[in-house]
């Protein structure tokens, strides 16, 4: 059969209730179509066919899709899954059988066709098939947001769209890490949406909207809502942040937020919501650059040695009720700013100012999974600064490590102003280790710059060294092996020998 001879499918989009938002095209398809057909439960309702009436005529060919299951359990061999399977199989075959005949079939479609609708299942059957048109109608989103007068996203800001559907961690981690979101398909769900915006710290922001522009509609505060009057139709909306107001009259706190190695795919979601939420970031100056810049934020940025300066700071600004995030690189509990803040806060006059530690990925863990598993076993962590410490406290704790036979991860190896700690290290531990024992130099990892090498403690340069170098030394039992494809991988067994 020739494509002439075959009638035209059409998703047409409705909008998200009030007849009056329908497209001038929708309307035209709909008049022009000799087949409408559209989807409902077994009660027989549907209320796409309740938008589009006034349009239908009498000589229209209807095709009512009767979902076989919504809510309820079924007894198909295929369960739910199956049961809708077979269902759009043989609705596509029907609708198939008068596109053959030539007629031009509209499939009616309440928000827009290829947005969480049912036509796009009859879309994904049909369009390869035959000449097919989608017209695109206003979602629910885009009405939920007018009715509230709030706008959805701003700027630079990202809005994420969710199903209610998802487990309640996925749901948690991902309305923590956005700055707009709207939750779908609430009803059953709405309890575990209400959990997962309560623990993402969202619950005080989020509104409610239920049949937007239809008759029947209702926004409130999410908050308030009763979890036994929660259609299906409704929505969770979490507004734009810009301009949103803030509660002046609340405590201030200061989070200390680690910032991981490098970059935003090393960024915890937990960190990416509380830089989000801060009114104001305290850092030092590279790392306060790694964070993106908000509409109504404020940053102070500052030099790498001023730690208990800007850990101060941050407390004062807590103190007159700002929400501070102070930016840490790696994880701010290991040689970086949550010791300098927690020192300040457990003295007057910062005892009684909210402190929280969000950890982040630590340059020893990013280094050791880019050579492989040297941290496989036991290890140690040591700073070769002697900025803070004597140096005689550093060579007594590298040489009662090395002789305990644990591998060590060194921090802060050297800068422009310490040259010779590297090598002295190196001469500590030869004291102890076999030349040939492994180790693992990973520079700027995560970032433009990655450099990650393998030597022998033997070679170890310090002139390879810098402030943006971790080293990873092995133990005895830690081995360098190049595979088949080349690769070079650095391992410490799990086991350890029996002496």
């Amino acid at each position: 059969m020739s494509e002439q001879q075959t009638g035209r499918l059409y998703g047409v989009g409705l909008g998200p209730g009030d007849p009056s938002l329908m497209t001038v095209r929708a309307v035209e398809v709909i008049a022009e179509a000799d087949v409408i057909a559209y989807h409902s439960a077994r009660h027989g309702r549907s209320i796409a066919r309740s938008i589009a009436e006034r349009h239908l005529r009498p000589d229209h060919i209807e095709e009512r899709l009767v979902y076989p299951v919504t809510t309820e359990t079924t007894d198909h061999p295929g369960g739910y899954r199956g049961a809708m399977d077979e269902f759009y199989a043989e609705a596509a075959t029907r609708l198939a059988a008068h596109l053959d005949a030539g007629r031009t079939v509209a499939v009616l479609a309440e928000g827009d066709p290829l947005f969480y609708g049912s036509y796009m299942h009859m879309h994904k059957r049909l369009a390869d098939r035959y000449p097919t048109e989608v017209i695109p109608g206003v979602t629910s989103v885009s009405a939920a947001a007018a009715r509230l007068g709030a706008p959805l996203v701003e700027g630079e800001e990202v809005l994420t769209v969710l199903p209610g559907t998802l487990p309640e961690e996925e749901l948690t981690a991902r309305l923590a890490t956005t700055d707009a979101a709207a939750v779908m398909k609430l009803g059953r769900t709405f309890p575990t949406v209400r959990r997962a915006l309560e623990r993402s710290g969202r619950l005080a922001d989020a509104r409610y909207v239920e049949r937007a522009t239809m008759d029947a509609e209702r926004t409130a505060p999410l908050a308030d809502v009763d979890p036994e009057s929660v259609p299906y139709f409704s929505m969770a909306v979490l507004p734009s942040r810009v301009d949103a107001p803030r509660d002046a009259s609340g405590p201030g706190e200061v989070v200390v937020v680690g910032l991981g190695p490098a970059g935003p795919l090393w960024l915890t979601p937990e960190a990416r919501a509380e830089l989000a939420a801060a009114q104001d970031l305290v850092g030092y100056s590279t790392y306060l650059d790694r964070v993106p810049v908000r509409p109504g934020q404020r940053r102070h940025a500052s030099d790498n040695k001023v730690e208990s300066v800007r850990a101060e700071f941050a407390l004062d600004l807590a103190r007159r009720g700002r929400c501070v995030a102070v930016v840490s690189s790696g994880d701010p509990g290991v040689f970086a700013m949550a010791t300098a803040v927690l020192e300040a806060a457990s003295e007057d006059p910062y005892r009684e100012v909210p402190v929280r530690i969000v950890p982040g990925m630590t340059a020893a863990h990013a280094a050791a999974a880019r050579a492989g598993a040297p941290l496989g076993h036991d290890y140690a962590v040591i700073s070769l600064s002697d900025r803070l410490k004597p140096w005689e406290v550093i060579a007594e704790r590298l040489r009662a490590a090395a002789a305990a036979d644990l591998v060590l991860a060194v921090y802060n190896p050297g800068s422009r102003s310490r040259v010779w700690q590297v090598g002295k290290a190196r001469e500590l531990l030869l004291e102890h280790r076999a030349p040939d024992t492994p180790v693992v130099l990973g520079r700027d990892i995560g970032g433009p710059g990655e450099r990650v090498r393998i030597v022998r403690l033997a070679d170890l340069d310090p002139a390879d060294v810098d402030m943006r170098t971790i080293l990873l030394v092995g133990s005895s039992q830690t081995r360098a092996v190049r595979r088949g494809d080349g690769t070079d991988v650095v391992w410490t067994p799990r086991r350890y020998p029996e002496a």
